[in-house]
């Protein structure tokens, strides 16, 4: 393979390990907006929502180690957002009810991403969702 003909190399993902007790989701949504503050405020926003939801996901009803890893892609112009938890449980999509405050994570994720599944491992899973970044 000539140089020329080599693949580009994959963007390195932003990356950060989830420990035993929930982060601050505030610190979290501030890593993002620095992190992509290039992007539209709208983008940079849904992001924030997307991660607090998958995260909160990860810490209720996954399991130890989790990580969260934000990945730009250039060629389909959008962002990709992984976390990864230990539990086999797949998530569902749940039911939005007035009286309830809790089940309504995937359902606001399923909204606001282009696209968004899970990547079941030997050990674990990744969920990820993907935002258009136009």
């Amino acid at each position: 393979m000539a140089a020329s003909d080599e693949p580009p190399s994959a963007p390195t993902p932003l990356s950060l390990e989830l420990h035993e007790h929930t982060p601050s989701l505030s610190a979290m949504r501030r890593w993002i907006s620095d992190a992509f503050g290039d992007l539209s405020e709208d983008v940079v926003e849904d992001a924030q929502l997307t991660v607090t939801e998958l995260v909160s996901n990860a810490y209720d009803h996954g399991r130890h180690p989790r990580q969260l890893r934000l990945l730009r892609i250039e060629a389909s112009r959008c962002l990709r957002i992984e976390v990864d938890d230990a539990s086999p449980d797949m998530p569902t999509l749940g039911r939005s009810r007035l009286s309830d405050t809790r089940g309504r994570g995937l359902i606001i994720v399923n909204k606001i991403a282009e696209q968004w599944g899970v990547l079941p491992h030997s050990v674990g899973k990744t969920v990820w969702a993907e935002l258009l970044c136009d």
